[in-house]
């Protein structure tokens, strides 16, 4: 419960927190961040560091001159990238050591050719923008791994949805974090970032739940 308490502190008062990083590390915080951003992408264990939130509060501080938002937008697409990558190569060792154990149930090599096949033929698109959905964006290359998908088109998308997603995020805290109605309703503004951010995953299942719906009441 204690640890509940202080992720929801963290997550809601997250300029605080990064005003004092920034005031007890200086330079270091640029590092602090980059391995946030690194292990919120490259770790399935660790999908509840922040994101979206981070990056956009990253940018109101460099628009006050504390931060650098240049060196910002490039380390923490390097950051996005290598974890995206690493989170890419475990589920690639991972994937067929768990799905060639034929005594493991529910999982099988036939599994394992789908989530390959799906990935061969969306893989790309759902790489981009899984950036902007919280939690999947941390399991979409560990899957991605799992099911082969092409390592090429993988590090292509991976480059592509890692620069997009920092830079917007960024370049919004920047441009928009120091407005004086953003600034009164910071955690507002942040619960807003991360709705917005799951909005399309709620559309999604809204579609296919009410869509595979109004199919089997057709067929009926």
């Amino acid at each position: 419960m204690e640890f509940l308490k202080t992720f929801i502190d963290i997550f809601m008062h997250i300029d605080q927190h990064l005003s004092t990083i920034i005031q007890d590390y200086g330079l270091w915080t640029y590092l602090i961040l980059f391995f946030i951003i690194f292990l919120e992408t490259g770790l399935v264990v660790t999908p509840l560091l922040p994101g979206d939130s981070l990056l956009f509060a990253a940018g109101t501080f460099a628009a006050k001159g504390a931060l650098d938002e240049w060196w910002l937008f490039v380390l923490l697409s390097v950051a996005a990238i290598a974890g995206d990558t690493a989170n890419y190569w475990i589920g690639a060792y991972v994937g067929p050591r768990v799905f060639h154990r034929e005594k493991v149930r529910f999982l099988n090599k036939e599994y394992l050719d789908r989530t390959h096949q799906f990935y061969e033929k969306y893989g790309g698109k759902t790489i981009v923008i899984a950036r902007f959905i919280p939690i999947i964006r941390t399991f979409a290359p560990f899957v991605a791994g799992i099911g082969s998908m092409t390592y090429w088109r993988f590090i292509s998308y991976n480059i592509i949805g890692g620069v997009v997603w920092v830079g917007l995020c960024i370049f919004a805290g920047h441009y928009f974090g120091n407005l004086p109605v953003v600034k009164e309703n910071f955690s507002l503004v942040i619960v807003a970032i991360v709705f917005i951010s799951i909005l399309p995953g709620i559309i999604e299942f809204l579609r296919h739940r009410f869509g595979g719906t109004q199919a089997n009441q057709q067929s009926t």
